[in-house]
Formats: C-alpha cells, sequence, structure tokens
C-alpha cells in the first residue's frame, strides 16, 4: 500500500491512511465480533497498542525512504536494539547522537492529557469502540492540521526569515527590531506561549540542555537561544500574553535540522509517532474503567438565541 502511493501525497496522509488500514489485523475488533465481555475490551486494546506501536517505526521509515531516500528499503528490525534505535537505523541514520535524540524527541512528544486535538480525537473515537487502529488514525488527522502538528516547521520559516534578512551574527538590537517587526505586522512569534503552561516548557529546556551538550556552537541553536533571551521581555511589555515562554515546539526543528533531517513536511510523522506511546495508553485505561461514548453538548436555536439576548 505504501509503495503504491503517489509521490506527492502528504508524509501525514500516507501515516494516517496506513494506521486505518491496519485495522484489519485489529484483536479488539475481532473479539468485539465474537461477543467479548465488556470487562475484557481494555486487555484487546493493550494488545492492539502494544502491535501498533512496534509497527508505526517501520511504517514511517517507508513513508520517509519513499518520499525522500529514492524508495530504498528500511532493512530488518534488529532485536538488540531498542525503539528508538531500530527507528533511527530505518530511516537511514547511524549516528548514536542522533539516536539519543530521538529517544529524548519520541518521549517528550507522547504528551496524551485531553486537552489537545490529537489526543482528544483518540478518546473521542475510541469511545464508539472503533479499534485503537482506527482512533489513533483518526488522532493523527488531527496532527496533521496548521494549529496542532505544524509548529516546529513554523519556528524554523520564522528562523529561516530571521538569517535572511539579518544574517547569522545577530545582535541582541536586531533580535528585537525583527520580532517587534513581527508582532507590529499582526503575526506571532511562533513557539512562544502555551495553553497550558505558565512557565519555560520543560521539554524545551531539556532539549536546550541536549543541544549544549551535542551541539553548542551550531549557529541555529545559537539563534535559538537569543531568540529565548529576547522574546519573553518583549511579550511581557506588551502585556497581552498570559504565558511569554518557550514551548517545546521552539527548539525541536533545530535539533533535526543538525543531524540532516531538513525534510520538515516529515516531522510531523516523528511526532505522531512519539503520540501513540500516550494516546494509546490512555486508550487502553478508557476500556478498562469502562468510559461511555463522548457525547458532546448540542443546543437549539432557541437556546442559543437566550444566550445571546441575556449575554
Amino acid at each position: 500500500m505504501l509503495n503504491n502511493f503517489p509521490s506527492n501525497l502528504h508524509p501525514m496522509s500516507q501515516f494516517s491512511a496506513a494506521i486505518a488500514a491496519m485495522n484489519s489485523e485489529s484483536k479488539f475488533a475481532k473479539a468485539y465480533s465474537d461477543g467479548a465481555h465488556k470487562s475484557t475490551y481494555w486487555e484487546y486494546v493493550y494488545e492492539d497498542s502494544m502491535d501498533l506501536i512496534a509497527k508505526l517505526p517501520t511504517v514511517a521509515s517507508i513513508i520517509y525512504r519513499n518520499l525522500y531516500r529514492d524508495s530504498t528499503s528500511v532493512g530488518a528490525i534488529n532485536p538488540d536494539k531498542d525503539w528508538s534505535a531500530n527507528f533511527t537505523s530505518m530511516l537511514g541514520y547511524e549516528d548514536s547522537s542522533f539516536t539519543e535524540l530521538m529517544r529524548l524527541y519520541l518521549t517528550i512528544h507522547s504528551d496524551h492529557e485531553g486537552g489537545n486535538v490529537s489526543a482528544h480525537s483518540c478518546h473521542l473515537v475510541a469511545s464508539t469502540l472503533s479499534d485503537p487502529y482506527l482512533s489513533f488514525s483518526a488522532g493523527m488527522c488531527g496532527l496533521a492540521g496548521p494549529l496542532h502538528g505544524l509548529a516546529n516547521q513554523e519556528v524554523l520559516v520564522w528562523l529561516t526569515k530571521v538569517r535572511e534578512e539579518l544574517g547569522d551574527n545577530v545582535t541582541d538590537d536586531q533580535m528585537k527590531d525583527f520580532i517587534w517587526k513581527t508582532l507590529k505586522s499582526g503575526q506571532v512569534v511562533p513557539g512562544f506561549g502555551h495553553a497550558v503552561l505558565r512557565k519555560t516548557d520543560p521539554r524545551y529546556t531539556c532539549q536546550r540542555e541536549f543541544a549544549l551538550k551535542h551541539l553548542p556552537n551550531d549557529p541555529l541553536f545559537h539563534l535559538v537561544g537569543q531568540v529565548y533571551k529576547n522574546v519573553p521581555p518583549i511579550l511581557l511589555e506588551l502585556g497581552k500574553v498570559k504565558n511569554p515562554w518557550p514551548n517545546v515546539d521552539a527548539h525541536s526543528g533545530c535539533l533535526l535540522q543538525y543531524y540532516g533531517m531538513t525534510e520538515m513536511n516529515y516531522y510531523t510523522v516523528l511526532f505522531g509517532v512519539s503520540r501513540a506511546l500516550g494516546c494509546l495508553a490512555s486508550m487502553v485505561w478508557d476500556r478498562a474503567l469502562g468510559l461511555p461514548l463522548e457525547r458532546p453538548k448540542s443546543m437549539s436555536t432557541d437556546g442559543l438565541m437566550k444566550l445571546v439576548k441575556y449575554s
């Protein structure tokens, strides 16, 4: 299936379609069809989740190789390597530091709290008793949206504009002027602010620590650090931002670029592989706890009119 997709099909379209197609192997779907008792649903969801997590690196690597490496083979899984090491090897990266980065990346992006679109989409679709393959595929369709999974790409695009206009040796005054220029044009500085956090995202901090250890002299890393130094005071000065601090997306693209993964359209697939850890773990708990079908609240036209009238 993956080898037959056209080369102009977006990596996330391929990823979500492949995940949905794998539901033909769902143990949960078969057990439900066979009349399994609802108290055992979580067991089959767990088995599906483990199977899916195991398969995702291969699926993601085939997509990468087909699009960016002339359809070369991903090779065989090495049972002596861990999940991340096998993934980076199948992608075609043998640098041990990149493997260490991927272990970090896959851990910090596995976020599963229900307040984000991909995690909530998985929870919502799974509440209908769709199997984990279909439910996670739905979450990946949400992750593909620009407001959710493309943030680190937007950071890189903005940093590229900074370098094109100012070069690599940017002074603090030049950086401040460029930040103000961005804000006064009605745009935001991507990678700063978070709906929940009110301090520097700890996921940003651990990536910064990784960079200080492995790429301390990289020009793009220096630029990311300079942005970190100058953006928060300016956003605080504006007085309109509750959280002026950087989030996870402000740093991740810089690290991937350093190790040669420059194909930005693929970054969300990496995000998706990681997100499986959190979403699928939550899905197991959903079925273990017997959570009901989720039904969003709806309002009649009369109800909406009253709401407008008294607001």
